[in-house]
Order: structure tokens, then sequence, then C-alpha cells
């Protein structure tokens, strides 16, 4: 069966100087429906409206286009995150800067944007071993870092229990990112119902989060009472 042709919306014409945003928001879609290994230049060439030797005037490749992607996805919203807890009150305490990242993150990971990259991710970068180096080390270093950095900094200021901020970040990385999937499928909302609210859920995941980064109160008293 030949494939039906991706519509040409002329509509998608813009100015040479959007012209790379064009190609990496038709890029997207097209990673999206036909997967990385399946998605081909003229496809997106296509979908963007433009001629497939405008693509190269911006990108070599294929590979390259899907870097871009991650840049001006992960990278940007990792960007945006560090800038918006830089800009609170100096007296804004480890919880509140620990809950604006979360927050701010729990809503990027629900957005086509990053649902798309994900699943490329996991169902396709294992054959491409340089870009799921790249993805690493562009994505998901920072946006650890970034995290592990909030929790020991919650530590050295005593709010946080003495814990390895990096294994720490790993655990809540890991439980966002996974629920985040879950609620974001119509079929788990359906069958679920108001339990896979996406606020509900959030606040579910941040209270289990947040308990387990505190200190043991009882702990600490035994160990006062013991010293």
């Amino acid at each position: 069966m030949v494939a039906s042709p991706l519509p040409h919306d002329p509509s998608r014409r813009r100015a040479p100087d959007e012209r790379p945003r064009q190609i990496l928001d038709a890029a997207l879609e097209v990673f999206a429906e036909q997967g990385l290994a399946g998605a081909r230049l003229d496809d997106i060439a296509r979908r963007a409206g433009i001629a497939k030797g405008t693509i190269y005037l911006y990108f070599p490749n294929k590979e390259e286009l899907f870097r871009e992607v991650v840049r001006r996805t992960i990278g940007d919203r990792v960007k945006s995150a560090s800038d918006a807890i830089a800009n609170l009150p100096a007296e804004a305490s480890p919880e509140s800067r620990l809950r604006l990242f979360a927050k701010e993150w729990w809503a990027f990971l629900r957005t086509s944007e990053y649902q798309t990259v994900y699943r490329l991710v996991l169902g396709e970068l294992h054959r491409f071993p340089e870009l799921l180096a790249f993805y690493a080390e562009e994505a998901v270093v920072p946006a650890r870092r970034l995290l592990s950095g909030l929790i020991a900094s919650g530590t050295d200021a005593g709010t946080f229990r003495d814990v390895d901020a990096e294994v720490a970040a790993r655990c809540m990385a890991s439980m966002f990112t996974t629920h985040a999937i879950w609620v974001s499928q119509k079929e788990a909302r359906r069958a679920l119902g108001d339990r896979c609210d996406a606020d509900a859920v959030f606040e579910q995941l941040y209270d289990f989060a947040i308990h387990a980064l505190r200190p043991d109160v009882a702990s600490a008293g035994a160990g006062a009472s013991n010293a």
C-alpha cells in the first residue's frame, strides 16, 4: 500500500528567518507519526511547505534535525526553569524552589513535544547510539544537575535530610516522568477517571517526594536524647 502524501499547508510558509523553527516543527510532527528511522526529509519538507533543498541550508541531515529538536525543547526548558528559580527572592526556601521546578517540569513532561521525544528515546535511540549519547548529555544531565543541585542546597540548609542528591534526583525524575507519560494517555484517563487528574497526581507525587526528603523527626530526636 502506498502511503498517502503528507498535507501541504500553504499557511505554513514563513519568512526566511523563521525557517529553522518551521522545519523543526514539521520534523517533530513527522517524527511523531513515522518515528525517527521512518521519517524522511522529503516528508518533513512537504509538511513544512518548503523544498527539500531548503532543509539543507540549515540542517545537514535528519540526525541533526533531531539534535536541534532536543535542544529547542528539553534544553530550552531546562534553561527556562533555571532562570525562574534564579529569579526567586533570596529568602525563598529550598522547598519552594524545589516545588517551582517540580511544577514547571511536570507541565513540560506532559507536552506533546516532550512525549514525542521520549517515545523516540525509548523506542528507537538504541539504534542510534550517537544520538542516545547526545540526548543523555544535552537533556538528561542538565535537568538532573539542576534537580540534584536543588536537593543538595536543601540538605546544606538543614531542610532536607542527608541524602545522595544525585540518587534522589534520579529517583524523583524517574517517578515524575513515568507518571507524566501515564496521565497523558487517553486510555488511562478514561479508565481511571478522576484518579488520573494531572493536578491531583502532581500533588501526590510531590507530597511523596518531599516527605522522603524531609528529616526524620523521630530519628533526630532519638539521636539527640542518646547524645
